[in-house]
């Protein structure tokens, strides 16, 4: 088989090449150049991020990698794409007082939609698209599935619950079955440049206000009375339930639980306050079926290091659905995904859009 692999530089997407390769298959590297140097000024040289002034180096890697494997790699220039698609979401989310997931938002409309795209587009002919993702695909004769990762500290789905069923039927995830020590071992048994490379820490190694534009202007601290508590220096720097870098001194600890960016007010409360049964979700694609049932039971995860929850998950339209917690959790965020699962399988998710306490 002809496959393409997106190659990021980092080791998972090296072994998931050398893997495909060593199994006989005709394998191609494709990347992404998305840097243009508009920002920079605030960027921590000693962390490694998706975004930001090492990509040259990380395509050096990759090259090399390529070079070892004797494979071609094709470098596509995506920073006007990833500037109007991923960057404006990102300061979107922020200026409404939400919360955004760029990663989720990166892999649907970037590495899974535009690079391959470009990549046939420029004359490259290949059956599969592959990535160094953790996650697994299984497909019937009527349907593709998402199923995570068997190393479960390392699965990925979470970020790849918006591909469509035309992506997964031409997908694959050579390290679905690997455990991230297996892969560094298959590294540096064959000899992998990059075998001992660390992994992206953030989405950007510098200071968000560079991305987002903002000047710093900042507004109240206040409890859920509406008493004001303090001042803070912008609602980007806060996402619904955090507890640390409040910076306000209380006999207990406390929570964020609503920001609202036209006010530019940041509500607190305790952890009693804190306490979500139900909340709401838009945007929503579904991976394991057609069509939902209107009511079901089901797991899911509100980010992506948290672990699943058990939920009800109640359809109220087309694009919208209620969930409810089984047991009361702390830390839903809109505009973060919501991400449901039965056992291994994903079965699709959406966009948190509103909490209801």
């Amino acid at each position: 088989m002809k496959i393409a692999v997106g190659m990021s530089g980092g080791v998972d997407s090296s072994v998931a090449a050398l893997l495909l390769k060593q199994a006989g298959h005709e394998v191609t590297g494709i990347t992404m150049a998305i840097w243009d140097g508009s920002y920079g000024d605030s960027v921590d040289k000693t962390r490694h991020a998706c975004y930001g002034p090492d990509e040259k180096e990380d395509i050096e890697d990759a090259q090399k990698v390529c070079d070892k494997l004797g494979i071609k790699l094709h470098v596509f220039d995506c920073a006007k794409e990833y500037k109007a698609t991923v960057l404006r979401y990102f300061r979107n989310e922020y200026a409404a007082g939400r919360t955004p997931n760029p990663c989720v938002k990166c892999n649907h409309a970037m590495k899974f939609g535009l690079l391959p795209g470009l990549a046939r587009k420029s004359g490259l002919d290949f059956d599969f698209f592959a990535t160094g993702h953790y996650a697994n695909v299984e497909h019937s004769h009527s349907r593709s599935f998402l199923l995570k990762a068997s190393d479960t500290k390392k699965d990925q789905t979470y970020f790849l619950y918006r591909l469509r069923q035309e992506q997964l039927r031409t997908i694959l995830f050579p390290l679905g079955n690997l455990s991230k020590e297996e892969v560094r071992r298959i590294a540096v048994e064959n000899g992998i440049p990059v075998s001992a490379k660390e992994e992206s820490q953030d989405f950007y190694c510098g200071d968000y206000k560079e991305l987002l534009h903002e000047s710093g202007e900042g507004g109240d601290i206040i409890d859920t009375k509406g008493n004001i508590l303090g001042r803070h220096e912008g609602v980007w720097n806060f996402t619904p339930g955090q507890r640390k870098g409040i910076g306000i001194a209380a006999k207990e600890a406390l929570y964020v639980l609503k920001i609202n960016a036209g006010e530019r007010t940041v509500t607190v409360g305790t952890a009693a306050e804190a306490f979500q049964t139900k909340f709401m979700v838009n945007d929503l694609n579904w991976i394991a079926f057609e069509e939902p049932e209107t009511e079901f039971g089901a797991t899911v995860k509100i980010r992506s290091a948290q672990t699943e929850k058990n939920c009800i998950v109640r359809i109220k339209a087309e694009n919208q659905a209620e969930v409810e917690f089984e047991k009361p959790g702390t830390g839903t965020a809109p505009g973060q995904s919501a991400v449901f699962y039965r056992g291994q399988k994903v079965l699709g998710g959406g966009i948190i859009n509103e909490i209801i306490f």
